[in-house]
């Protein structure tokens, strides 16, 4: 659920600003309001140091793990000098890629000293050149050119002219190095032992990513407190600060309030108020979403729904279609317990990563799909999992293709119209509890969107329907979101219908917009339908390999499974988040334009 806010200002004598800071940061919860920029200096260290640690993890396999703590004085020094050989190695590495190109381009050509040419006097114009057999023979019928052959150069011709060849001679001319190849040679080899050296100095650093993770940990800390500090406002001997707290850390923030002497008034946040951040609070089942959530950066608004536990039960379902194959999600099973078992614990993540697989496992036992192998059907025990109506090989169940596909199909229909319609009912019990008359509107859409189910079965797979019934419903639900889409507390009945009607195109295309949002839910049958053809098509090919190239077929079984998981988890994202940010919460009329909670407090571990 979204946690209730309170708006809160708190004042305070400017002497004891710094009391003010730190008994903040110690309750944690407060949420300021205008937070400004922390100081530069900090922020700037805080990007160092965030980059140094990301260069120094690739050097940790190569050092030995120390658990000793540097001092700031020690850590200072050994930073810099890490920074320093960090870059120093880059300008290396540039230097050195720079020579072993000039050295490729010039060996052929061996070693000589280039000085000694440049010495020549002003009138040995020389120019070397490389040329094929055609522009050789040209230019020695050419009684005013003058050159001499020297040396071939991957059996090309290879000519020193006095003076410069005519371009239509098809020669390639060859510049002058600034130094020569032993010379070169020699300073690649003196880049190579000095990038050995900045790599000593960069390792040994690594062995002390404690105390960088500890430095960070400070640094970010150090900016949380700038930042709040700079957000403070300041007259006439006093300093004040307004915010957002969690409505049940009332009575804690109180109590600290008084205890430290502020003044403080803590009121019910505007409803016309855009700020207001955002805290949910996870049970113990929504929590396993929150990573998902994590990870896409959505966050609600103050005043949207919370739909976690629907999210999760909806994205299970459509990661188990979308998926589509048993045998996929007991490999995610296996997997999921090793990366438990190293972790030593159980995070939302595992738990997440246990469920998915576990939904995946289940809709592929009952589509009959392990591996896209045919001959599972023939194990009996998998056979009796199967639901035939759903089943991917449905011949051994005595029914034909095109009525079990239709059958799949019909299930996601019914998927989307439930989904749909949980989102208006969701509506109107929240809009009947703000006295909302606009509650008939959603209604509307409840029917509507009913309706239109049964438009989709039959222009889909053909379901006879009554057409005119079908067409009233939706008459009729487009009538109720026109005159009553537009009411609202604060405006009259007349006002709201007026707003209502004035909305009449735009209904009618967001009535269009419902009839797509039905039938889009078609794509969790095609991509589940798409991954067992991708499957089953890398098996005919691995089939036909046998005797001493048996293997050959095994590694392109192999490669074709993983190739089309990793494809399915893309659809995932693409698909089954889709349907749940938009189509879902569309219809819930959210847009995702929350502001995260995030209160002034002195964080335990860095973060990322």
């Amino acid at each position: 659920m979204i946690e209730k806010m309170k708006t809160v200002c708190i004042v305070a004598q400017d002497t004891h600003r710094e009391e003010l800071l730190n008994t903040l940061r110690d309750l944690g919860i407060l949420h300021i309001a205008e937070k400004n920029s922390a100081d530069s200096k900090l922020l700037e260290r805080l990007s160092v140091l965030s980059h140094l640690m990301q260069e120094l993890k690739d050097y940790v396999k190569e050092s030995k793990k120390e658990n000793e703590l540097l001092s700031d004085e020690q850590f200072e020094k050994m930073s810099q000098s890490a920074v320093i050989a960090l870059e120093r190695k880059s300008a290396l590495k540039d230097s050195l890629n720079a020579l072993l190109l000039e050295i490729e381009r010039i060996n052929m050509w061996g070693d000589f000293d280039p000085q000694s040419i440049k010495d020549l006097p002003n009138n040995f114009d020389l120019h070397f050149y490389s040329i094929d057999k055609k522009g050789y023979m040209s230019i020695k019928e050419d009684e005013n050119i003058k050159f001499i052959c020297i040396a071939p150069v991957k059996k090309m011709k290879t000519v020193a002219v006095f003076g410069r060849l005519d371009p239509a001679v098809g020669a390639v001319e060859f510049n002058l190095p600034e130094k020569g190849l032993s010379e070169l040679k020699e300073e690649a080899e003196k880049c190579k032992r000095e990038i050995s050296e900045c790599e000593n100095i960069i390792t040994e650093a690594a062995r002390h990513l404690k105390s960088y993770s500890r430095q960070l940990l400070n640094t970010q800390n150090a900016v949380e407190y700038s930042s709040a500090d700079r957000s403070l406002e300041t007259d006439s001997g006093l300093v004040w600060i307004t915010g957002y707290i969690p409505a049940a850390e009332k009575e804690k923030f109180s109590d600290a309030a008084k205890e430290h002497g502020w003044a403080w008034l803590i009121n019910d946040v505007e409803e016309d108020d855009a700020n207001v951040p955002t805290k949910i609070r996870y049970n113990k089942i929504t929590r396993l979403i929150k990573p998902l959530f994590d990870i896409l950066g959505t966050v609600p608004g103050y005043r949207e729904y919370d739909i976690s536990f629907w999210f999760l039960a909806f994205f299970a379902l459509f990661f188990a279609m979308i998926i589509g194959d048993a045998g996929y999600g007991v490999l995610f099973l296996i997997c999921t317990a090793v990366i438990n078992i190293k972790m030593k614990k159980i995070t939302n993540i595992t738990l997440l990563l246990y469920l998915l697989s576990s939904a995946t496992v289940i809709w592929g036992a009952l589509t009959g799909t392990w591996f896209g192998l045919e001959g599972a059907m023939k194990i009996p025990f998998l056979k009796a999992l199967v639901i035939p109506a759903f089943a991917n090989y449905p011949e051994y169940f005595g029914i034909t293709a095109t009525d079990a596909q239709n059958n799949v199909m019909k299930f996601c229909f019914s998927i989307g119209v439930i989904q749909l319609a949980l989102a208006c009912i969701m509506n109107i019990k929240r809009k009947i509890g703000q006295k909302n008359l606009s509650w008939i509107s959603d209604l509307g859409w409840l029917f509507a969107i009913s309706a239109l189910y049964f438009v989709v079965l039959y222009l889909v797979i053909g379901q006879q329907i009554n057409l005119g019934i079908v067409g009233a419903i939706v008459g009729l639900g487009f009538l109720l979101v026109v005159f009553f889409g537009g009411m609202d507390p604060k405006k009259t009945f007349s006002q709201g219908f007026k707003a209502g009607l004035g909305n009449t195109f735009t209904v009618f295309l967001d009535t269009i917009s419902a009839f797509g949002n039905v039938m889009s839910y078609i794509r969790l049958f095609a991509v589940g339908m798409a991954s067992l053809a991708i499957a089953q098509s890398f098996n005919n090919m691995a089939s036909g390999f046998s005797g001493a190239l048996v293997i050959v077929g095994a590694v392109i079984m192999i490669i074709g499974h993983i190739l089309n998981i990793v494809m399915g988890f893309l659809s995932v994202v693409v698909h089954g988040v889709r349907l749940n940010l938009l189509e879902f919460s569309g219809q819930l009329g959210m847009e995702w334009s929350g502001i995260a909670y995030n209160p002034f407090r002195k964080f335990k571990k860095t973060k990322k």
